[in-house]
This record gives C-alpha cells, structure tokens and sequence, in this order.
C-alpha cells in the first residue's frame, strides 16, 4: 500500500479547512486525523464550520472544537444556525456562505462529507464543498448511522491508539445533547476505527478512512 505524507508535501503554514452539517459531524468523521496532524508538530492552522447549530448544539460545538484543536497554531471556530434537515431546500444561502468562504480561506486540504452519504444534509455540503473547492485536495469522511450507507473508502490515516481514546471521549463526554441517540457510543466509534484499521494494516490497529475522488501525482522531482 503506498504511503504519502501530506504534511510534508504542503505549504507552511499548512491549512486545513474541516466542513460539517451538524456539530459532532467532523468529529466524529475526520476528528482522529486532525489530533494526529496537530501533533506531528507542523505548523497546522484550522478554519472549522459547522453549518447547523441551535443554541445548546452551538456550545457543544465550541467545546469539542477547542479540545480538538488545541494544538493548532491558529484556528477559526465558525457556526452557523442552518435548519437542521432543511439543507437541500436552503441551499443557496448556504452556498453563499460557501462563496464567503472561499474568499477567507485558501486551504492545502479539506475535509467534507462523503458525497453518497444518505443524510441530505451531509450530501449538501459535500456538493457544494467540491463546487466551491475545484483545484484542492478534499477528502471526504464517513459518519455510521442507521441508514447503513457507508461505502468502501479508498485513502486510509493510521491512529494511534491513544488519539483513538481521546477522540471517543471528546466526543461522548462532549455532546450530551445527542447521549440517547443509539449511534453516539463508545463501541460505535471504536469498531469503525477498528474495521478501518484492519483494511489498511495499521501498525496499532486502528484507522480513519475516507473518500479521495482526485488526486494529483506528480512522478518528477
């Protein structure tokens, strides 16, 4: 399996932009791979949108956000108060939030939802990210949910299995709005990490996966 190290590859500071629906969303999709980024002990800045939030989701989205992104060099927490389940009949003032965007935030990569995701909310901003973001490198997360529509990922980031721990707490001590949901547990988000650890042969079992649509490989030094 071929290994590329993105951080290396990139600019410095290195820019990341992390885009999610709701307020556990990026958590639980790409969360791991932004703990493992701000440790590796690169110059890391985060813009973090979360585009659907009520007032008790709001904080919660605050907090998880600080804890996830403590070691970055700079970070911008912006949350906005969409509709939640509305996305598709919103979509042109989301997208204008999108156009706004582009002209703040010139990110080496970016982490969306998966495009095939059953959640129309989710599907929204995947489509708008890649109509936005045409030239970048994006990669779309996964998020389990009674819908049963997760798909077969195709690039993998190895965890630790201490970054695994402190993932699954950020998040089951942090959104306690959602604690009688059947999926915010902490086997759920442990087995996933687990079956994605297994399908790319991490070295402590566990992974993050997601959805790399293009990719450009450039074969000269």
């Amino acid at each position: 399996m071929l290994s590329v190290d993105l951080l290396k590859n990139g600019s410095s500071p290195f820019r990341v932009l992390c885009l999610g629906a709701h307020s556990d969303d990026i958590e639980i999709g790409c969360g791991g791979a932004i703990l493992e980024m701000l440790s590796a002990g690169v110059d890391v800045e985060v813009a973090w949108v979360v585009f659907s939030s009520g007032a008790d989701r709001e904080r919660e989205a605050r907090t998880s956000a600080d804890l996830f992104l403590g070691q970055a060099s700079r970070k911008e927490v912006i949350v906005r108060h969409f509709r939640d389940g509305y996305f598709p009949y919103d979509a042109a003032h989301i997208k204008d939030e999108f156009e706004a965007l582009k002209t703040k935030v010139s990110p080496d990569l970016i982490f969306t939802h998966y495009r095939d995701d059953r959640h129309q909310d989710h599907r929204t901003i995947s489509d708008l990210t890649w109509n936005t973001w045409r030239s970048h490198m994006v990669l779309e997360y996964e998020i389990p949910k009674y819908d049963g529509d997760l798909g077969t990922p195709n690039l993998f980031v190895p965890l630790k299995r201490a970054t695994c721990e402190r993932k699954i707490r950020y998040i089951c001590d942090t959104f306690q709005t959602q604690s009688n949901k059947a999926w915010l547990t902490e086997d759920t988000f442990q087995a996933l990490l687990r079956l994605r650890g297994v399908e790319c042969a991490a070295s402590e079992k566990y992974a993050e996966a997601f959805f790399c649509r293009k990719l450009t490989c450039s074969l000269l030094k």
